[in-house]
C-alpha cells in the first residue's frame, strides 16, 4: 500500500483481499482446523486468513510485522520468554498490572529478576538499564498515566545490550509509533482500542526485526497461543472504524479532563492533554494525539471514589477500556495493583458517547459521593 497514505486511510483499506472480479471486499473468518497438505499453512495452530488480514492491518500501522495472539497477556507472555533463564527485565513500577503480576510470578521462581523504575524519570532508568535483557515500557501508564521519553529510554536500553518493548495499548498505532521511536518490539491489547467493541479478547505484538518476530511465532505456535478466526475477524472489523472512534473518544477525554480539573470534589487529574501535566510537553513531541484515558483522585476517599463507580448510570463500572462506551473503575480495587496507585484513583475509559451526557452522569456521581 502506498506509504504517504494517512493512517486514518490504512486502517480502512490495508489486509484486503486482492480486487479480482466477483471477490469479496473484505477478509472472511475461516473455520479449519486443518489445511489440505502441500501448501505452506498445513494446520489451523500455524495460520487463518483472518490472523493473516488483522496482522498486515496493524504491520502497516505500527511499520513492522504483526502477530495476532489469544490475548494480551498471552502477547506479553510470548515476549517475556525471550529472556534466557537468569536474565533481568526493567520494567515499570505502574504499567498493566496483569504484566507485572507475571513478571513478580516469575521471578518468585528464579527464573528471571525484575528492577521497577519509574518510566517517567529517564535519567533513572538509564541508571537502571545496564545489565538487562528486556527493557519494558509503558507509555502512558496504566493507570498512573506517566509518559516515557521513549526514544531516550530505547537508545539507552541498546546501548545496555537490551531488547525494548513498548505497550502501545492506550495511545493505539494512530497517534504514537513506538517502533519509529526506536523500540524493538510493540505490544497490543487488541482487546481494547484495536477490536473497539468489549466483545473479543485479543492481542498482538509487532516487530521490525525478522529474527525477533521469528522467535515470537515459534512460541506463539509452540505454546498454542493463538486468537480464533471469529475473534480476530471481529477484530479486523473493529479495527476498521478505529481513526473515527478514537476522534470522538479522544475529545471527549479532554472535554471531561477540563471539567474535573474545575470540580471541588476532585483532588488531582492525571492526563497527558491538561496543559499543566508533568508529561504534556513529551506526549506532544512523540504522540499525534493524548488519548482516551484518564484518572482522577478524590483526595484519599476510597470510599468516595467507590461509590462513585457505583453510582453512575451511563458510564459502565467495569475494569476494561477502549470501547464504544465509556467506563470506569476504581483500580485499587484489584488485589494486584500496586500499593503506590492511590486508594481513590478513578480511572476512565472514554467512550464515543455525547460529551454533555457522560459529563451529567459523572457529576451527579461526584455529587451524591459523600
Amino acid at each position: 500500500m502506498t506509504p504517504e497514505l494517512d493512517p486514518s486511510t490504512v486502517v480502512v483499506h490495508a489486509g484486503r483481499p486482492a480486487r479480482v472480479p466477483d471477490a469479496p471486499v473484505g477478509e472472511s473468518p475461516v473455520f479449519s482446523s486443518t489445511y489440505v497438505a502441500g501448501g505452506e499453512r498445513g494446520y489451523g495452530r500455524f495460520g487463518n486468513d483472518a490472523w493473516t488480514a488483522l496482522e498486515e492491518t496493524l504491520g502497516q500501522l505500527e511499520g513492522g510485522s504483526a502477530l495476532a495472539f489469544a490475548s494480551g497477556m498471552a502477547a506479553a507472555a510470548a515476549i517475556i520468554d525471550l529472556v534466557p533463564v537468569g536474565g533481568r527485565v526493567v520494567a515499570p513500577e505502574h504499567a498493566y498490572s496483569g504484566v507485572l503480576a507475571l513478571l513478580d510470578q516469575q521471578a518468585a521462581t528464579g527464573r528471571l529478576t525484575v528492577d521497577r523504575v519509574n518510566v517517567a524519570d529517564t535519567d533513572g532508568v538509564t541508571r537502571g538499564v545496564p545489565g538487562a535483557d528486556l527493557l519494558w515500557i509503558e507509555s502512558p501508564t496504566n493507570p498512573a498515566m506517566e509518559v516515557a521519553d521513549i526514544p531516550a529510554l530505547a537508545e539507552a536500553g541498546h546501548a545496555a545490550g537490551a531488547t525494548v518493548v513498548v505497550d502501545n495499548t492506550f495511545a493505539t498505532p494512530l497517534l504514537q509509533q513506538p517502533l519509529q521511536l526506536g523500540a524493538d518490539v510493540v505490544m497490543h491489547s487488541a482487546t481494547k482500542f484495536i477490536a473497539g467493541h468489549s466483545d473479543v479478547v485479543l492481542g498482538a505484538v509487532v516487530t521490525a526485526d525478522d529474527v525477533l518476530r521469528s522467535a515470537i511465532e515459534l512460541r506463539r505456535r509452540s505454546l498454542g497461543a493463538i486468537p480464533g478466526s471469529m475473534d480476530a475477524w471481529l477484530a479486523l472489523r473493529g479495527l476498521r472504524t478505529l481513526a473515527l472512534r478514537l476522534e470522538r473518544a479522544q475529545s471527549n477525554a479532554a472535554f471531561l479532563a477540563e471539567r474535573l480539573l474545575q470540580h471541588p470534589k476532585v483532588s488531582r487529574v492525571r492526563y497527558p492533554g491538561l496543559p499543566d501535566d508533568p508529561g504534556h510537553e513529551r506526549a506532544a513531541a512523540q504522540m499525534s494525539g493524548f488519548g482516551a484515558i484518564l484518572s482522577f483522585e478524590l483526595g484519599g476517599d476510597a470510599a468516595a471514589a467507590q461509590k462513585v463507580c457505583e453510582s453512575t448510570e451511563l458510564w459502565v463500572h467495569a475494569t476494561s477500556l477502549g470501547g464504544v462506551e465509556s467506563m470506569l473503575e476504581r483500580r485499587r480495587r484489584w488485589p494486584i495493583e500496586v500499593p503506590t496507585i492511590p486508594e481513590d484513583l478513578i480511572r476512565l475509559a472514554v467512550g464515543i458517547e455525547h460529551p454533555d451526557d457522560l459529563w451529567a452522569d459523572l457529576e451527579r456521581a461526584l455529587t451524591s459521593s459523600t
